[in-house]
């Protein structure tokens, strides 16, 4: 079993401010987890207490049936896939990825046995005879990844592993690492920054910020229901749109006056008393041009941003820009009006003071 728990786990530097603040997760047995947030919010920092490279000032940090707070990083069953790659520039790729096995005094034939079946998992067999310098940035990574296979660990460790490649490869890359956590069955726990690579990959995403955990659900809980508009603005890309509105009665039920455009809400009625003033975050895929006039806004395009077989359109909305993400099927030149109407199912709806979702404070 390699299922870990992290109970009222902290780390603090410092008197006046903790980087890990009383944090507490369940990380299931193969369970790929993603840790998602902006720099400095302390997801690096806790994939570092979970192997063991950094000290817990509180807490405790179990995988399997064993507290691991006072076990050698080296005898946690874990391993670790850095950005930086961390490959010795002397040594070939086999030598690499055999360095960590021959510290274990692991078995010489039992060593080639897993160097060759990771590096055939990976696909870099043909480079098992070059040096680092001989590589590009992928094969890189998937040497060091390698080097986290052969030791057969219960628990992947990844930090921040693709953001040194370029678009296309981090791409491919993506699709190799969820891959490789099927064929490999075992429990991933990733970091990054990015929302794309954590919906892609995670079965769920932990949001962090200050320290703490501010959301833990799959990627579709956290997209369709984000508990505040930091969650929405970080899981959203494009950016959300935002315009103010309040909740008002219409025809026995609650709706949404947008600015004028009248959106249904399956909302009690005793919603408009709590939460009167609300914003609504529309995101640019949920937004579309239409010929009518009724209940849509009319706005300017002021650029139109190409996205493969997409389009950005940037649109002039009283003093901001307001987003709309669309298939590719015409050219909209800079100026010209179009009407936006809303995805009324899709309409977010956060409380003015609080920015909590109003939907998942009730």
């Amino acid at each position: 079993m390699s299922a870990i728990t992290l109970q009222s786990l902290s780390k603090q530097y410092t008197k006046e401010k903790r980087t890990l603040d009383n944090v507490s997760l369940e990380i299931k047995d193969k369970e790929f987890l993603v840790l998602l947030g902006p720099s400095g919010c302390g997801k690096s920092t806790l994939l570092r207490m979970i192997a063991g490279i950094e000290d817990i000032t509180h807490g405790t940090v179990t995988i399997g049936d064993v507290c691991v707070n006072d076990v050698e990083p080296k005898d946690r069953g874990v391993a670790m896939v850095f950005q930086n790659y961390a490959l010795y520039p002397h040594m070939t790729v086999y030598e690499n990825m055999d360095y960590g096995l021959k510290i274990k005094k692991v078995k010489k034939a039992e060593r080639e046995e897993r160097i060759h079946a990771a590096a055939d998992i990976l696909q870099i067999t043909h480079l098992l005879k070059r040096l680092p310098s001989q590589l590009s940035g992928g094969q890189k990574q998937r040497v060091a990844i390698g080097r986290a296979i052969v030791k057969e660990p219960k628990v992947f460790l990844m930090d921040e592993p693709l953001s040194n490649l370029d678009a296309k490869l981090r791409n491919e890359m993506r699709i190799e690492i969820k891959k490789l956590h099927e064929r490999l069955n075992s429990t991933f726990i990733y970091v990054t920054h990015d929302q794309v690579e954590a919906v892609t990959l995670g079965d769920r995403i932990a949001i962090m910020a200050e320290g703490k955990f501010k959301q833990i659900g799959t990627p579709m809980e956290i997209i369709e229901c984000p508990v505040d508009m930091f969650v929405a603005n970080f899981i959203s890309s494009p950016p959300i749109n935002y315009i103010e509105a309040e909740l008002v009665e219409r025809y026995g039920q609650t709706y949404a006056d947008i600015d004028g455009l009248l959106v249904e809400t399956n909302l009690p009625l005793d919603t408009i008393r709590n939460h009167p003033n609300v914003i609504a975050g529309i995101r640019p895929e949920h937004c579309f041009i239409t010929e009518e006039t009724n209940n849509t806004y009319a706005m300017k395009v002021t650029f139109t941003e190409i996205i493969g077989t997409d389009i950005l359109l940037h649109l002039a909305y009283k003093n901001t820009t307001f987003l709309v993400k669309k298939s590719f099927d015409h050219m909209y030149a800079k100026g010209e009006m179009v009407n936006v109407g809303l995805l009324a199912n899709h309409v977010l709806l956060f409380d003015q003071k609080t920015q909590l979702n109003v939907r998942s404070i009730r």
